[in-house]
């Protein structure tokens, strides 16, 4: 057992001993034991709260462009869910809209990858050293492929080409595949919060929402092999949202950190750039090629990336 296997071990004791604890408390119990539409309303009321208390101390302590970028990211990590819902009707769906879909995905990253993270990463750089913006960008990029490497490595996990005509055979597969999907939502989050803490909020804006449409046929991609193996449908849907919303922490930890440290700009968006151009050539590009069959996700991946590009241009 890995030192990281061993660590998220002893993290998921923490939050299950936590979990428990909360579910024994007697304030958890009185809730509980509330009529229906009181208790929703009392959870409703606390989640309200805390996300108040969240958001306020973000723009106390960093201010607005901090919240925002936040709340961009939760948003994106919140499409992986809008991408599960088509398994509230379907067990399956055709492999080739899947694949188109996963294509898509892939264009517009990179559309994203190229235009929100790699331009406004060289000129920050040339801008704080001089002529050599292309190799502190270039350096950011292969730390962010050998930290997914890494992360790929060391976490147990199956990678999307080991998709059965879309849903998996097992359920341990399932869970592999689901935490494959959580490992690279992370960077993805990342550079949502580094574009914002840029100061260049067309950046943030462009990549958020390049991030939320790739997040659509992931969230598909874990709730349907959930269903097809007897999971409820609900609650396949919100696995799945919640394999998302590990980006609002990538988010906040980008955002904050390249608002602080101002001249580590350009490296934290080549990190990320590199980290997403990982996930594209390692796992979305090889899926959508298997079987032979990659004529619509290659027109998908091109239609993808022509969106972003306008999108981008309309926003600049």
């Amino acid at each position: 057992m890995t030192i990281t296997t061993r660590t998220l071990s002893t993290l998921q004791h923490f939050i299950e001993t936590k979990i428990s604890q909360l579910k024994d408390s007697s304030h958890y119990q009185e809730i509980q034991a509330m009529p229906r539409n009181k208790r929703w309303g009392v959870w409703a009321g606390l989640f309200l709260l805390s996300q108040l208390l969240v958001f306020g101390s973000l723009y106390l302590i960093f201010g607005r462009v901090v919240v925002i970028g936040f709340f961009a990211s939760i948003l994106a990590g919140l499409a992986t869910g809008v991408g599960a819902l088509p398994a509230l009707f379907f067990k399956d769906i055709s492999r080739n809209l899947f694949n188109s879909l996963l294509g898509a995905a892939a264009g517009v990253m990179l559309a994203a990858t190229a235009f929100s993270l790699l331009v406004p990463g060289l000129s920050f750089g040339n801008a704080i050293w001089p002529g050599k913006g292309i190799y502190i960008v270039s350096l950011g990029m292969l730390m962010g492929a050998v930290f997914l490497h890494y992360a790929d490595r060391q976490l147990p996990h199956v990678h999307f080409d080991a998709i059965s005509d879309v849903q998996l055979v097992s359920l341990k597969k399932v869970w592999l595949f689901i935490i494959a999907i959580t490992i690279h939502n992370f960077p993805e989050g990342m550079s949502v919060g580094v574009s914002f803490g840029s100061g260049e909020m067309k950046n943030g804006v462009v990549l958020a929402i390049a991030i939320a449409l790739q997040n659509i046929p992931e969230g598909l991609a874990v709730a349907l092999p959930l269903v097809g193996l007897g999971y409820n449908k609900w609650r396949a849907v919100g696995i799945a949202t919640l394999t998302g919303l590990v980006e609002p922490i990538g988010g906040l930890l980008g955002i904050t950190m390249v608002t602080v440290f101002q001249p580590i700009l350009p490296i934290a968006m080549g990190f990320a750039a590199g980290a997403m151009l990982f996930v594209i050539s390692e796992e979305i590009i090889p899926e959508t090629h298997a079987n032979g069959r990659s004529r619509y996700a290659t027109f998908a991946l091109m239609a993808g990336f022509i969106v972003m590009m306008v999108l981008d241009n309309l926003l600049g």
